[in-house]
């Protein structure tokens, strides 16, 4: 089968691409140098000349505090561009999987959100994933797998793990937010399960929400990464009030799905930790 798969080069994209490889797919990975989703007629073209059965859209403007000054180009990428792919890949008579994101809701609940609930962005970057989840609906209708998941982290590209790691090299205390909870998704795991989602005869249409088993705090992920990784430092809790960021976060996201067997379902994210980190120890041996 052959995928092409937009923003190859970024943390979930690295992962995807080789996935699919490995799983002997012939694979087309586009990174930004290569199309620009913002540009819809280099979309247009780029999905003709390469006659795709699936396009996996990983493209996005990932900035969330970033989106909040620079709104225009967040949804430029995030909506119309996440648009320009499906629209594209349904002239190429392929099917689209759009990444989106936990952020779409407000975190007012304290049970996990399914694909039904409804939406409620707090942030100009919640709000670009949503314009995008629409755009694709509209776009391609019939032919279109939207997959939500949360909290993304990887060996290809900065992310939380990694961050902590940093710091508690350099500090004796972190204070960490407790009051934000979550679904911590390694994207090795998620990698697999859009490989498995593209391939399938029949791929589910709309939306479905996949994300690392199990769900925590901020806090308690920093402290598992502080534990895993063997450096002594002490993490502490705090309030998000303590540490104000320019975009509102969720303060409580955790992704379930109501579909049953048409969704993948992804180990703990303690697991996933795990294999992030033995995967990172192994690039820092070589």
């Amino acid at each position: 089968m052959r995928l092409v798969i937009t923003g190859a080069a970024g943390m979930l994209g690295q992962d995807l691409t080789a996935a699919a490889k490995a799983a002997g797919h012939d694979v087309v990975a586009l990174a930004r140098a290569d199309l620009d989703i913002g540009d819809g007629a280099a979309a247009e073209e780029a999905l003709r000349g390469t006659r795709p059965d699936v396009v996996l859209n990983c493209a996005a403007w990932t900035d969330v505090d970033g989106a909040e000054s620079s709104p225009e180009q967040a949804i430029a990428v995030n909506g119309a561009g996440a648009g320009n792919v499906a629209r594209a890949a349904a002239a190429a008579g392929a099917w689209t999987i759009q990444v989106s994101s936990d952020y779409v809701f407000d975190g007012h609940r304290r049970a996990p959100y399914v694909e039904s609930d409804a939406v409620g962005p707090l942030s100009s970057y919640g709000r670009s994933k949503l314009a995008g989840e629409r755009e694709v609906a509209a776009e391609a209708p019939e032919r279109h797998t939207i997959v939500r998941s949360s909290w993304l982290f990887g060996a290809g590209g900065p992310c939380f793990p990694a961050t902590i790691v940093a710091l508690a090299g350099e500090r004796d205390v972190l204070k960490v937010v407790d009051d934000q909870i979550g679904c911590p998704t390694f994207t090795g795991h998620l990698a697999q399960a859009l490989v498995d989602l593209a391939v399938r005869a029949a791929p589910p249409v709309g939306i479905l929400h996949v994300a690392g088993g199990g769900s925590c705090s901020w806090y308690e992920f920093a402290r598992e990464i502080v534990a895993t990784s063997g450096v002594s430092s002490e993490v502490r809790p705090c309030t998000t009030a303590e540490m104000p960021r320019p975009a509102t976060r969720p303060a409580y996201s955790v992704l379930r799905s109501e579909r049953g067997a048409e969704v993948p379902v992804l180990p703990d994210w303690r697991r996933g930790l795990a294999e992030y980190m033995a995967l990172t120890r192994a690039v820092s041996a070589t």
